[in-house]
């Protein structure tokens, strides 16, 4: 049986949580993030489990768009310079709070994502412990 990881992340710039408890996806918290597109401007809320693509938004998003990325907190742009492997937009990059960033890419419909480590051994330690893995 498949184990389904909720991943917690925080802003790489505040440092400030980006959980949102009162938004769910599949039981859930969302990570609640400001976004921006060439037509306009609001709020996304990805879904924390890791592989999962659902998200909420009120902005209409089109097939193949890049989005900029915005903390909610300090209003720095969370788009990289790191690009896609897939389809070379920009990666958006996060904190995990048990160590760690995730990145996924900032184009609509790309599944590119990865979770990484710096100091692998502790930090993979921690993350299963948190996870029970």
């Amino acid at each position: 049986m498949k184990k389904y990881i909720s991943l917690s992340v925080k802003c790489p710039f505040c440092g400030k949580s980006l959980m949102d408890g009162d938004e769910l996806l599949h039981g859930e918290p969302t990570i609640k993030l400001n976004i921006q597109t060439r037509e306009s401007r609001g709020i996304i809320h990805l879904c924390s489990i890791y592989e999962c693509f659902d998200y909420k938004t009120e902005v209409a998003l089109t097939e193949k768009e890049v989005v900029e990325f915005v903390c909610p907190h300090c209003n720095k742009e969370l788009n990289t310079k790191d690009v896609c492997r897939i389809c070379h937009a920009p990666m958006v990059s996060l904190l995990l709070k048990t160590g760690g960033r995730v990145s996924l890419c900032s184009r609509t419909g790309c599944a590119n994502h990865y979770v990484a480590f710096e100091d692998l051994s502790t930090e993979l330690q921690k993350f299963y412990e948190k996870y029970e893995i």
